[in-house]
């Protein structure tokens, strides 16, 4: 949204170009025993390239598998607003046209994938989730969707999402509810709760997402995915709704990033989407750092797994603690407790103000009104003051959270990472009756929770702009899966990455839901 539409196709084309002479086409593996047995219904992103350039799987082939399996299994779960069959299996036939001539277009070639309907796709419908856009088609792709295109994926859908990426379920008036493929009487989270029902579910091998109140990571805990929350400004926001298609306005807190079925997936989509925006590149370049360190025993790693700043859900601190000590015994040095300077609530309220000023800013002027006055009354929550502050109250809370960043990178300068949950619960009964957020409850194994309390293990990461990967670690007594987050320092993507990669070569990593395995 912040490039004319000519520097929108002369990126393409140049996007395009680069790819298209991608050295590992002289590099393609031969098939190994691993890559034989690739399972084309839940296998990793990473194994189906490798199967794709090998040979033992055709594009056409594997993009047909899961169309049928989401024939048989998406009734049930509703991950779509838009199917895009036949212009997938065209793509896929092209795609293995070029493989034959060993002309493959990417690190991608011939994968299909899933797109948030919250990014602009070109010539396909793009509503985020509001009747409002119910029949908007883009002429063009946001950057992430042109990279991804670029690399070789072949989008096979838009996945479902709540109105304007506004709510931790995933349902709307353009496409209906989304369930769990774990309990379809839950939900499968949000705002990303779509991409991440389809993975689950086996649906495609890659979604990208987006995240500013754990729109990446809550899915990826309620359906036992691996996700990443990427360094603020890392991946171009731009062609994503909201804000409204036209507005030019930089990101202040928000994120895209990868959804998967493994910790190496995510390196390779964030690989392909993160750089500067094209304008942006003419200056500088993005170049990844490496993660700080080698292997598991070698990491010194602080955390907190609950609190009273947010109590967790007996059920799931228990499956938390067990990530804690296999970590232990994997040799990973470890300490409990908050990092010195970091204050969880002041950081939470800091949080809020933003978020509300960045959200409201187009609330109509009765809904403002009512905020004022009700501030003016004296309620004091962070929230109302967001949303009516004067540009003197946002930057005092900016100064805040630049200082939030500093103290966590004080302690990022002798640990490694932080670990905490990702939500205090694992995923919920559907709860969308209630069109006020603000008044719905929840129900816990202890009790009834407000919730907005959902806002709390997320803030830390999203306030201060650092990187934070969720990683699957096992499932409550009832059946659900539960994930950790993963904070690391700023910048440095591949840290929080790489750990997730090795805790789940210690425990164990996606898992698939039962029901799902035919086809």
């Amino acid at each position: 949204m912040s490039r004319s539409r000519n520097s929108r196709r002369s990126f393409l084309k140049a996007a395009s170009a680069v790819a298209a002479s991608a050295p590992f086409i002289s590099l393609i593996p031969r098939a190994d025993a691993q890559t034989k047995k690739f399972d084309p219904s839940f296998g990793t992103a990473t194994q189906a390239v490798k199967a794709l350039r090998s040979g033992v799987i055709s594009s056409r082939e594997l993009t047909e598998h899961v169309f049928k399996r989401i024939a048989k299994h998406n009734p049930k779960i509703n991950a779509f607003v838009t199917m895009i069959e036949e212009q997938a299996m065209e793509q896929a036939k092209k795609a293995d046209e070029l493989t034959a001539r060993k002309k493959a277009s990417g690190k991608l070639h011939g994968l299909p994938i899933v797109v948030k309907d919250s990014f602009a796709t070109a010539g396909v419908r793009t509503t985020s989730g509001s009747k409002q856009l119910e029949k908007y088609v883009p002429k063009d792709d946001a950057i992430v969707v042109a990279r991804l295109k670029a690399a070789g994926a072949i989008i096979i859908g838009k996945t479902n999402l709540p109105e304007f990426a506004g709510d931790w379920q995933s349902y709307n008036q353009v496409a209906g509810v989304t369930n769990n493929p774990w309990d379809v009487s839950r939900t499968p989270g949000g705002s990303t709760g779509g991409g991440a029902a389809a993975l689950a579910a086996g649906f495609g091998f890659l979604e990208i997402g987006s995240d500013i109140g754990g729109s990446i990571r809550i899915p990826s805990h309620f359906c036992g995915l691996f996700g990443h929350k990427p360094t603020l400004d890392v991946v171009p926001l731009a062609g994503h709704i909201p804000p409204p298609p036209g507005v030019l306005a930089p990101a202040e807190l928000p994120v895209a990033g990868p959804l998967a079925r493994s910790a190496e997936d995510l390196l390779l989509e964030l690989d392909v989407v993160a750089g500067p925006a094209p304008e942006e590149a003419v200056a500088y370049r993005w170049t990844a750092p490496k993660a700080r360190k080698t292997r598991l025993s070698e990491y010194k790693i602080g955390f907190v797994i609950d609190d009273p700043f947010c109590p967790v859900d007996s059920q799931v601190k228990e499956v938390l603690a067990g990530a804690v000590d296999a970590l232990r015994k994997g040799g990973v040095t470890l300490t409990e407790g908050w990092p010195k300077g970091v204050n969880p609530n002041a950081m939470h309220d800091n949080y809020l103000f933003l978020l509300s000023a960045i959200l409201n800013v187009t609330l109509p002027e009765a809904a403002l009104k009512q905020m004022q006055e009700a501030v003016k009354s004296g309620t004091k929550d962070p929230w109302l003051a967001g949303a009516t502050a004067s540009h003197r109250d946002w930057g005092r809370q900016t100064e805040a959270r630049y200082r939030a960043r500093a103290a966590w990178q004080a302690f990022f300068n002798d640990y490694d990472a932080f670990l905490m949950p990702v939500n205090f619960t694992p995923a919920f009964s559907h709860n969308n009756t209630n069109p006020d957020i603000l008044a719905r409850k929840l129900t816990t194994t202890e009790g009834e929770r407000d919730y907005r309390d959902q806002t709390r293990w997320i803030c830390f990461a999203t306030l201060t702009g650092c990187p934070a990967t969720v990683a699957p670690v096992g499932r409550t007594k009832s059946g659900l899966p539960v994930g950790i987050q993963i904070m690391g320092p700023y910048l440095e993507d591949a840290t929080p990455i790489d750990i997730a990669l090795r805790l789940t070569q210690t425990i164990g990593g996606f898992t698939s839901p039962s029901g799902y395995n035919d086809v």
